[in-house]
């Protein structure tokens, strides 16, 4: 495992933290709110690349697993029980992802960001939706079909998910080649 560097250290930790701030700017609905953590998530993959990106959204998750409320409901290791908590770690994915397409582009392109963007996105649902449906029916023992744990975690978010990743994708290559040239990444 390779040694982080302080400057390392402390982008992992400001995205970790944006992530945080991510969770509190939030619109409240019955089981999974509006937030912009992946808006976060994605810029730590993109921006940072795959290891810290990866290490920010561990961080994160790591935090609010030991007890500091920083989830969008609080903290602590019973927020596994969380119906939502399978988008965290659907984050965790979603930065190495996205950081492991982004790092490879010589080239920088909106397409060349939107494609792994989206593809993160998927992978956050792809672990997040089935969370919610094992949760919510197995745990809390209610009743509830795959396709509702779709209606619920997937239908309402993925058109502002998409808008984001658009967002991330075309910010991200007027920032990324700023970034190489300034020599914070490869």
């Amino acid at each position: 495992m390779k040694k982080l560097k302080t400057q390392e250290m402390t982008v992992v930790a400001l995205f970790a933290a944006l992530t945080a701030v991510g969770a509190f700017i939030k619109i409240p609905t019955p089981i999974v709110p509006f937030t912009l953590q992946f808006f976060f998530c994605a810029y730590a993959g993109a921006l940072l690349g795959s290891r810290l990106g990866l290490y920010s959204q561990l961080l994160y998750v790591g935090i609010g697993l030991i007890g500091i409320p920083i989830f969008t409901k609080g903290g602590g290791l019973t927020y596994i029980f969380e119906p939502t908590f399978g988008y965290l770690i659907g984050f965790i994915f979603c930065a190495y992802i996205i950081g492991k397409y982004t790092e490879k582009s010589k080239e920088i392109s909106f397409i060349k960001i939107l494609i792994p963007v989206v593809s993160g996105l998927m992978v956050v649902y792809l672990i997040g939706v089935p969370y919610i449906y094992f949760i919510v029916k197995y745990y809390f023992g209610k009743a509830m079909t795959f396709k509702q744990a779709i209606v619920i975690g997937f239908t309402p978010f993925i058109l502002l998910d998409l808008l984001k990743c658009v967002i991330v994708a075309y910010t991200a290559t007027k920032i990324i080649p700023a970034i190489r040239r300034a020599g914070y990444i490869k």
